[in-house]
This record gives structure tokens, C-alpha cells and sequence, in this order.
């Protein structure tokens, strides 16, 4: 029996595990620098609820990702009921403006905020040269001191996500290691982006990498180059491939409606879905974030950059 001050003598005491030492000790919770800057995600598009939806949920998965992140939307195209990314930088400048007053009114010995009020994140796999000169724009009208990074892409997560999305529509195994097949698996992959050439080289990269995953040839193309989609598919047929999947390298916003179906026919295919909030696009925006701030990445990031 136990006593009022502890266990009866003989009975073994439970005592705090001791901290693991050398390359097996567990990394502390990474948690966001106090005062660092918002990050702010720039969504292509017309707004809508269900970019809205998408936008969110990436942003929730930054935020689980790394405590204490002060993540933000701002739509490219935004008005009264989406915020345009000029409006919440200028408010992200405002509030730290406020919060350094308030400090120094309350005595406190703090310097002037200098650095960045927001590292820009914008919401594309691919460079879209057009959407990031509007991104840069919208940086810049702001008036704010901003930083804008990088696209998520090409990245080894994005042909995981390239995967799943294929695997979710019928047109690839979920696993190659598994014994099974899939009736409508393709053994050609039109890999489909928006944005130009720069755009088409940058997802043949990731291609490559989704055509290791999947064991059959994945080729880039462009949705808005009128041609380019049915004239990689004659290739791939011309090359062996009977069944052929589009699978789009978009994330969704910056998709306009109905181009991703009318190449579908185009190519005489089936097409899985765009990425959309896929956990690995959190992931990346915040490796984005953490790269510009020159901090560590979370450990659970995944695979490396490509």
C-alpha cells in the first residue's frame, strides 16, 4: 500500500526519463522566431469559397508545422470580401508599426522593427512568369517592406502529390511495392502546367521524378499553348503508350474553368484532379518561409529539395 507521502517501502518509484544524449536525442519543437515576419500567401485566381477553403488549409497546415508562425492570405485578385495582398501587407506593417509603439509606451527598451514585414509566398508548383510579374507588382504598390520567394516547384513532395492524386482518380497504383493492378492505370502521363516554357521545363523536372515513381514515361505540356497538349500525347502514343492520364501540376486557384477538361478531350484522356491542399503544398510554403528567413526547416519537411 501506498502512504500519504508516497509509495510503501519495496515498491518501485517511477522517475523522470532522462534526456537522450548524441545524434539519437529527439530535436526540440522548432517554434517561429518572436517578432518574425508574416507569411503571407499569395493566391492567384478569381477568389472564390472554395479557393478560399484551399488557401486556408494550406495555411493550417504551415501553422501546425511551426508554432507561433503568423501566416496570411492575400488574393492577387481579391476585392471587398478577399483581401488583395497589397491590403494585408500594409495591415501586417501597420500592426507591427502599433505593436513597437505600444511597446515603447509601455517603457520598454526596444529598437525601431527593421527586416521584412512579410515573406510573400506564392501558391504556384511552376514558375508563371505572368502571375509572379503581377505578384511582384502587387509587392511592390504595397509600399511595404516584403520579400517574395520562390515557387513550391519542382519538388521530389510534388511528385508524391502528382501521385496520389493519379492513384485517387483510377490512373496509377497507390503503390508500386504492393501486388495489385489497377485496370485503368496509364502507362503515359501529360504532365500539364500553365505558364509558358519556363513553366513546361520546371514540371518535366518533377516529372522525372513522378515517371521513377510510376514506372512509365511522364512528358511536360503546355495547357495554355493551344496544341501542346494533344501534340505531347501523339508523342507518348508514338512511343508505345496505349492509356494516357493528364495529370495536372497546379495547385487549383490559378486553373481557369474548364481548360483542364477541354484538354482532357483534346488529348482523348482521362485527368485527375489539381493538387490542391495537399499537405505537402503547406510544407513547401512554409520551407519557403523558413529558407527566406534562414532558419531550419521543420524535421518532419520530408525529402529534400530538389
Amino acid at each position: 500500500m501506498s502512504s500519504p507521502t508516497g509509495p510503501a517501502s519495496g515498491l518501485p518509484v517511477r522517475m523522470p526519463r532522462p534526456r537522450q544524449a548524441g545524434r539519437h536525442r529527439r530535436p526540440e519543437p522548432l517554434a517561429a522566431p518572436e517578432g518574425a515576419p508574416a507569411l503571407v500567401l499569395a493566391v492567384p485566381g478569381t477568389p472564390s469559397a472554395a479557393t478560399r477553403s484551399l488557401a486556408e488549409e494550406v495555411v493550417s497546415i504551415a501553422r501546425s508545422e511551426l508554432p507561433g508562425l503568423d501566416a496570411r492570405i492575400g488574393y492577387l485578385d481579391g476585392d471587398d470580401e478577399f483581401p488583395t495582398l497589397q491590403s494585408v501587407l500594409t495591415h501586417a506593417a501597420e500592426e507591427r508599426t502599433a505593436r513597437f509603439e505600444q511597446a515603447r509606451a509601455a517603457g520598454s527598451d526596444v529598437s525601431e522593427p527593421d527586416g521584412p514585414v512579410g515573406i510573400v509566398v506564392p501558391l504556384l508548383a511552376g514558375p508563371d512568369s505572368a502571375l509572379l510579374r503581377r505578384i511582384r507588382q502587387a509587392v511592390m504598390e504595397s509600399r511595404v517592406a516584403a520579400e517574395l520567394t520562390d515557387v513550391l516547384g519542382p519538388h521530389p513532395l510534388l511528385a508524391e502529390a502528382l501521385h496520389v492524386r493519379l492513384s485517387e482518380a483510377g490512373l496509377a497504383r497507390a503503390d508500386r511495392a504492393r501486388l495489385f493492378t489497377v485496370a485503368t492505370a496509364a502507362d503515359g502521363i501529360v504532365l500539364a502546367t500553365v505558364g509558358g516554357e519556363d513553366a513546361v521545363q520546371a514540371a518535366g523536372i518533377t516529372g522525372m521524378l513522378l515517371a521513377a515513381r510510376l514506372a512509365v514515361p511522364v512528358m511536360a505540356a503546355a495547357l495554355d499553348e493551344e496544341g501542346s497538349i494533344a501534340a505531347i500525347a501523339e508523342q507518348l502514343r508514338g512511343s508505345g503508350s496505349q492509356q494516357l492520364a493528364l495529370a495536372p501540376y497546379l495547385i487549383g486557384p490559378e486553373l481557369n474553368a474548364g481548360l483542364l477538361d477541354a484538354a482532357a478531350k483534346e488529348a482523348g484522356c482521362s485527368a485527375a484532379e489539381a493538387l490542391g491542399p495537399y499537405p505537402a503544398i503547406g510544407k513547401l510554403a512554409l520551407s519557403q518561409y523558413t529558407t527566406a528567413l534562414g532558419i531550419a526547416p521543420p524535421q518532419s519537411q520530408g525529402a529534400p529539395a530538389f
